[in-house]
This record gives structure tokens, C-alpha cells and sequence, in this order.
């Protein structure tokens, strides 16, 4: 999957959270100053022809809408991150930001509960 840059990004954002619409609905959801009316349209064509966003035609308006889910690009971008900074190593992904930001005791205890919730649920499951 392509990455996006910030830009895209952001207006993925905003129609991830919207579900739907129009580029001045689009851009009435970023903070001041806004982008240009014309901006928010490239960077949404854009994003159409990376294969992220399809339109619903109105005339000569359109409603814009993701293709790709938030939970997609995030798993994309994870696996990414993982392959390209720790040697495809979740392991050291997590044992990095154990130590460099400080993760707390509790939210430890937390990863490890939830880790091992899953460690039972996939020997259930037989993988």
C-alpha cells in the first residue's frame, strides 16, 4: 500500500472520522488557518488517484468517501514501521518503546494482559 504524506493524510483523517463529504466539509474540520478550497480538492484528487478515496457525482459537486479503512492503512503502516526500523522484530519494537518512552508499570502490565489474551486465543484457534 502507498504511503501518504501529511497532507493526505490529514484529509484521510477527516473522512475516516466523517464517513463522507464534500471538500467544504472536508475543509471545515481543520484547524485555522485553513487549507485553501482549491488545496483540499488537489490533495483529494490526489488521494482518488493513489486508489484511498471514490467519489459520488452531484452535477458538478462531489461527495468523497475512503476506500481504504483506518484500520488498513494502519496495519500497513505498522508492518512497514516493523520491517524498515526493528528488523521485522516486534520484539524490539516494543523493547524500544519500553525504554525510550518510558512506558509506565502499569501500561506494562496492561500489554502484557492483553498479550497473553491473545497468546490463548490463537492456541484455541490452532495457529
Amino acid at each position: 500500500m502507498k504511503e501518504l504524506t501529511k497532507a493526505e493524510e490529514q484529509i484521510m483523517q477527516i473522512l475516516w472520522d466523517i464517513n463522507k463529504g464534500f471538500v467544504k466539509n472536508i475543509r471545515i474540520r481543520f484547524p485555522e488557518p485553513r487549507p485553501a478550497y482549491n488545496t483540499v480538492s488537489t490533495i483529494i484528487r490526489i488521494l482518488q488517484n493513489k486508489g484511498f478515496v471514490s467519489h459520488k457525482a452531484y452535477g458538478r459537486t462531489h461527495e468523497y468517501y475512503p476506500l481504504v479503512s483506518k484500520e488498513e492503512y494502519t496495519k500497513s503502516r505498522m508492518s512497514s514501521l516493523v520491517k524498515d526500523y526493528f528488523s521485522n522484530s516486534f520484539e524490539k519494537m516494543v523493547s524500544f518503546f519500553a525504554r525510550e518512552k518510558k512506558i509506565s508499570l502499569k501500561e506494562m502490565e496492561d500489554i502484557v494482559k492483553l498479550m497473553e489474551k491473545e497468546i490463548s486465543r490463537q492456541k484455541k484457534s490452532g495457529k
